[in-house]
This record gives structure tokens, sequence and C-alpha cells, in this order.
């Protein structure tokens, strides 16, 4: 039976609707119409407990999207909590230039460790966005460094996301985002995306990959003099409706950008740290990259935190006595010592609980509950990529993802859908109970969307 919240709507509520009031007239929301404020309302929050969130009122949402894909294992856990108090006492932040400190090395070596020291060395940086910008700036100095500076240009994929700062936004292939600051950003080669649902008859996921890595590859071979790197979401395009593929896909792309000369980024900020999984994405493929990216869930979803793991010899390519050959790039709070304690604490989760192995069966669970339950004539092309489960509907209506979303609040849940896919990402500590509430709620949310309407107009892109 699904969950319902039997109380009033968030609205109604005078100690909600005082923090929604203050929070409209000076915080300006992201991802957000400022003109639909009134329409929908965010949703006031004081505490978060295990996978739930918790109103004002005590009203209890459960964490669908794991508050924008950063949250691991739910929130204000009693592990992380002690660990970041015990820093706090010690050493609440330094800068690293000059100086290091211990949580800083440590996560470095488990992070290198993790990568069977492939990827051995680690650079800070406080966002998903900025890690990008680090990518892509590392790859160009670094073909720089050996006299190659005409690979400039990058390779991004059809509906690929990688952040919102200029240089991150420049390999990013998402209308809503990009558009508006076209005339700011520099023309980028786009390679078709190997998503699944992109198949053709008589195809599979795999030779949909293989169709994909072999159009990459025919650009490379035109263009590799002037390709710095190829970036890439591995395994999946979350902003494009968590668009999924087959890890053939990278095996190729591996394969392609080292006979071609050209680096690889795998931007693994929102796939990496067990969310698709296995820790890194691209284990899957049994590949690693040039250079690799991680944010969000790494601290646990507590702080910002972001990093580029990247490559011993590309290290090296740096270590030179001219200041000009050196990387250039800081930011006051890189490698923040309560952010990277947060990190270890997280490691050291998935250490001690068998995380992985107990994602398989929670993710089985989702699968089978949503196989069961959807209406065909409704939805298509259910998929699943460890704990990313997602599926489109075939006619959505207007305004649908923020229809759905405020349905979902009367259900008991926080979700935002992507357009016409609707998403489940909940934390990993969802138990089998949890599990059916989600279910239970997101298909209940279905059926009252099915019976509602909103004004035509230009739907809200909703993540």
């Amino acid at each position: 039976m699904p969950f319902v919240n039997s109380s009033s709507p968030p609205s109604a509520s005078t100690r909600n609707a005082d923090w929604q009031q203050r929070s409209r007239r000076h915080v300006w929301h992201p991802c957000t119409q400022s003109i639909r404020l009134e329409a929908v309302p965010p949703l006031p929050i004081a505490r978060g407990e295990g996978a739930w969130l918790i109103d004002h009122d005590g009203r209890r949402y459960l964490d669908a999207t794991s508050s924008w894909w950063v949250n691991l294992f739910g929130h204000a856990h009693p592990a992380i909590n002690a660990a970041l108090h015990a820093q706090l006492d010690t050493l609440p932040h330094v800068m690293l230039a000059g100086c290091t400190h211990a949580p800083a090395v440590e996560l470095a070596e488990r992070l290198a460790a993790l990568t069977g020291d492939a990827l051995g060395h680690c650079f800070y940086a406080s966002d998903g966005a900025s890690a990008v910008e680090i990518a892509l700036k590392m790859s160009f100095h670094a073909w720089r460094n050996t006299g190659r500076d005409g690979k400039r240009g990058f390779v991004a994929l059809r509906g690929g996301y990688h952040g919102e700062t200029l240089g991150a936004l420049h390999v990013t292939d998402v209308a809503v985002f990009r558009d508006a600051y076209a005339p700011l950003l520099r023309d980028v080669h786009l390679a078709p995306s190997p998503d699944a649902r992109g198949a053709q008859p008589g195809e599979d996921a795999q030779a949909v990959a293989r169709r994909a890595a072999d159009a990459l590859d025919s650009l490379l071979a035109a263009q590799h003099e002037r390709i710095a790197a190829v970036i890439v979401e591995p395994l999946v395009q979350c902003a494009a409706g968590m668009a999924m593929h087959d890890p053939e896909y990278l095996r190729r792309v591996r394969a392609a950008c080292d006979r071609h000369g050209v680096h690889l980024i795998a931007d693994e900020i929102a796939v990496g740290c067990g969310r698709s999984g296995s820790f890194f994405a691209c284990e899957q493929a049994g590949i690693w990259p040039d250079f690799l990216c991680l944010s969000k869930g790494i601290s646990g979803g507590y702080l910002p935190l972001a990093l580029v793991m990247t490559r011993e010899a590309i290290y090296q390519g740096f270590v030179d006595d001219d200041v000009a050959r050196s990387f250039l790039h800081s930011h006051s709070y890189t490698g923040n010592a309560l952010a990277c304690r947060a990190a270890l604490a997280t490691l050291d989760l998935f250490e001690r609980e068998d995380v992985l192995n107990r994602n398989r069966a929670r993710s089985a669970r989702i699968l089978q509950r949503l196989r069961e339950g959807l209406d065909p004539a409704r939805a298509e092309h259910l998929r699943q990529r460890g704990m990313i489960t997602a599926f489109d509907l075939r006619a959505p209506g207007p305004r649908f993802a923020e229809r759905f979303h405020l349905a979902a609040r009367a259900q008991g849940l926080l979700m935002r859908p992507i357009g016409s896919t609707v998403y489940l990402m909940p934390p990993y500590v969802v138990g089998d109970a949890e599990i059916d509430q989600l279910v239970d709620g997101t298909l209940a949310t279905l059926d009252a969307v099915a019976t509602t309407r909103a004004p035509e107009d230009r739907d809200v892109a909703l993540a």
C-alpha cells in the first residue's frame, strides 16, 4: 500500500510557510524558474535522519534523489559525524599550497590504491564543475608541455553534462543549460551518445555502443592532431535522462584514444562512489582513463569536495623548474581537511559494510517491484545501472516534472524527474520497507499526475 503523508500540504504549515517566504525573498534557487516559486514553493527541511528528510512540522520525505546524487549513507550518519567532530577539534582547514595534512594525504593514497595505482596522483577541488575544468586544463597543458600545443580541442557526447561553469559548459550538451550562454563558449566536437534507448531494429545495447564508438573513432582519426581529450560520463549520462550504455562503449573509446593519441577524461562525479554498481564506473569496462573526476558522493554528501586523479606519466610532465610548465590552478579551500576526513569516513563505510554487494540486493528489489507495478502503456525503457533506476513516460503532458514533484511530496517522497524521465536514486541505507514505500509512492504519484493537468507552458528542467 502506498505511503501517504496524511498531513496537510507543505504550504499550509505556518512554520514551513515562513521559511518558504523568507527563502523566496532572499535565496536564488538553482534549476528553478523564480516565477514558479509561488506555485512550487521550496520544501523547508529542518533535519535529516538516515534516508529521510524532515520538515519543520515533522513530515518525513524519503530522499529518493540522494539530495542531488550526493548522499550515500543517509543523513547525519553517526560514523561520519564522529569523524567530522574529531577533525573539527584538530584541524578544520589549512592551505594546501606549501602545507599538507593527514586527511588529504591519506585520501589520495587510498583512492590511488583502489585503482591499483593506475591513477596515482590526486588534485583536489571543491565541486564537480571545477574538477572538470581542472581535467580539461591538465589535458591541454600536458600536450603543450610535450610541444603539441595544437591539441586544444575536446570531444564531448550528445546529451552530455559536465557542469555549468564556462569551461565545463563548453563540453556540456544539454540545451537548457548551454543555449543561453552559447556566445561565451568555444566550439566542441560532439560525438553520438551510446544511449541504449537509441537502438535501431535488431540492435541491442552493445550494438548501439559499438556504433557510437565507431563514429567517435572516425572523428578522432580525422581530427586527432587538434584534439586534446574525449570526455565521457561512464555508463550513465545522468542529466540526459539517465541515458545508460553498455560497458563495451568505454572499452572501445579507450582503445580509440590510445590509437589516435588522445586523452580520455572520465567524469564520474555522479556515477562514481558505488552509484553505478562498482566503486568506479570504469571498473565495469576493465579500463582506466587518463583523468578521473570525482565529487558528489566522495564526501558522503556532507561537504563540497572534488578531485581529479591522473596517471604518473602525466604528473611527471609537469615536474619542471620552469613555472610555465607547472600546473597553475588553485582555490582557497583545496584539500579542505574536514571534507577529506568525511571522504575517509565514507571509504571506511564501504570497507566495513560490504556496501556494493548489499546494494545489488537493494537495486534488484527496486527493479523487480517496478517491473511488477509499471503499466507498459504508460511507461517505457525501464532500466537500471547499480543504484540508479529510471523509466520514461510515454505521454507526460505539460509541466510533468513539476506536477510529479509536487504529487510525490504528498506521498512522502522527494523526487525530481528530468523531463519525462522518472528516476530513483536513494541512499545506500534504504531497507526493504523503505524500498517498498519508494516504489509504491512512485506508482501512486504516477496515478495522481495522470489525473491532473497544468497550463501549457515551457517545462522546467528538474534534475
